[in-house]
């Protein structure tokens, strides 16, 4: 069983980077996909919000097919399927043929991210401790990954299909090998029965949206913040701050790297001082960096400020995953209910972008942008009151506190 965890947890982790890879490259070449399709400035907005949309049906729509399969089973075909479609994005020549191409990527987006979760929530209770912020960490490097090989496509002027083509090439079959090594619940033959169970009695059923309310709240917070750093922070530094442009490219960077090393540290965080502990301290961090870039006096103390954002920010959303696998299991006791729970919080995902970067551009408009990044800090300090939902005593799992390693696929935890 031991070594059927390690496998799985390294697949699933490339999984995840796999994943980072494939959207930062979509996301950061939004300007040269706009070119090739000649897509109007007023039609943009429509094709970026179809996106999460759509992705939030298809987690939707996944809530409803691990009752009948493994939640393996989906990410193993949904991977191929998002990288398919990213080519697709690069290789066609008309309207009609991006808007297909985006449904697509949409939808399967939506089912990857909600059945990647749900693996990675049940192979954190399998090994008994905190592992879920590694899982996001890999993903965060595959963003810098994809980012950077955006910039250099950019940079030599290449087409979209040919940055595209070798990036899925290489990442196609190795997402499909490792996926023979992907672990429902750690793995174990009782994942068979407890799929069959679920099909027919109502996955889920006991744990309703009023229950999960908090987690998709903090959820939701969490993406305005990462949304308005992502859409804002160079326009911010630049017409606010009065930066150079090509020291507005920085800030984003800098939040992807503490990004990405807050999560490959926060494991440790949460079982040495608990996840309520690392959720409010990342809540309280994140809101003091909204406040330095709110009174930044300049462009240095502003990207003090998207740093801080980075490692407050980068905690919350792989928390509020376990947490709601975890309160789903503890209170329905059904197998499958940790990952219809998952399913539903990972909609709250695509709320949260899709409400963050209108928000802060209409406010900043109406208002000033010094001003409209006060209110993700509030937001985010909401978080610090919802902490309590994270459950402190769970995931203690440091000297004196760690659950034997087994995998605990009776209880019916299968997501993340």
């Amino acid at each position: 069983m031991t070594d059927v965890l390690r496998r799985g947890r390294a697949s699933l982790a490339f999984g995840f980077f796999a994943q980072g890879v494939a959207f930062a490259l979509l996301v950061t070449r939004i300007p040269a996909i706009q070119d090739r399709y000649g897509v109007s400035d007023a039609l943009l907005p429509v094709f970026l919000a179809a996106v999460p949309i759509l992705a939030g049906v298809g987690s939707v729509v996944s809530e409803r097919l691990v009752r009948r399969v493994r939640p393996s089973r989906l990410l193993r075909w949904s991977q191929p399927v998002v990288l398919l479609a990213l080519l697709g994005v690069g290789a066609g020549d008309r309207v009609a043929e991006l808007a297909v191409a985006l449904a697509v990527f949409g939808l399967a987006v939506g089912a990857l991210d909600a059945s990647m979760n749900m693996l990675g929530v049940s192979l954190q209770r399998a090994y008994g401790r905190s592992i879920m912020l590694g899982f996001h960490a890999t993903y965060s490097l595959g963003g810098i990954l994809g980012a950077s090989l955006a910039w250099a496509g950019a940079h030599w002027d290449l087409a979209l299909w040919v940055s595209y083509l070798p990036v899925v090439v290489v990442l196609l079959p190795a997402a499909l090998v490792g996926s023979r090594w992907y672990a429902d619940g750690g793995g174990g033959g009782a994942v068979e029965d407890a799929g069959k169970d679920a099909a027919g009695g109502g996955v889920g059923a006991g744990v309703g949206f009023k229950v999960l309310l908090p987690l998709c709240l903090v959820m939701t917070f969490a993406y305005i913040g990462d949304s308005t750093v992502s859409n804002w922070s160079a326009k911010y530094l630049q017409d606010v701050l009065g930066s150079s442009e090509q020291l507005a490219t920085v800030p984003y960077n800098v939040y992807m790297v503490t990004t990405l090393v807050g999560r490959a540290v926060g494991d440790f965080g949460v079982r040495r001082f608990g996840a309520v502990a690392v959720v409010r301290g990342g809540a309280v961090v994140a809101a003091g960096g909204f406040a330095v870039v709110a009174s930044a006096p300049g462009a240095w103390a502003g990207m003090l400020g998207f740093t801080l954002l980075g490692f407050g920010l980068c905690v919350l959303v792989p928390q509020t995953f376990a947490a709601a696998g975890r309160l789903a299991a503890e209170r329905d006791g059904r197998p499958g209910a940790s990952d219809a729970a998952v399913a539903r919080l990972n909609v709250f995902n695509y709320v949260g972008f899709l409400i963050g970067s209108p928000l802060v551009g209409a406010l900043g408009d109406a208002w000033s942008y010094r001003g409209a990044m006060l209110v993700p800090m509030v937001l985010v300090l909401v978080t610090v009151v919802y902490a309590r939902s994270f459950g402190d005593r769970p995931d203690r799992y440091g000297v004196g506190h760690e659950r034997p390693r087994t995998a605990d696929v009776g209880r019916g935890s299968n997501g993340l």
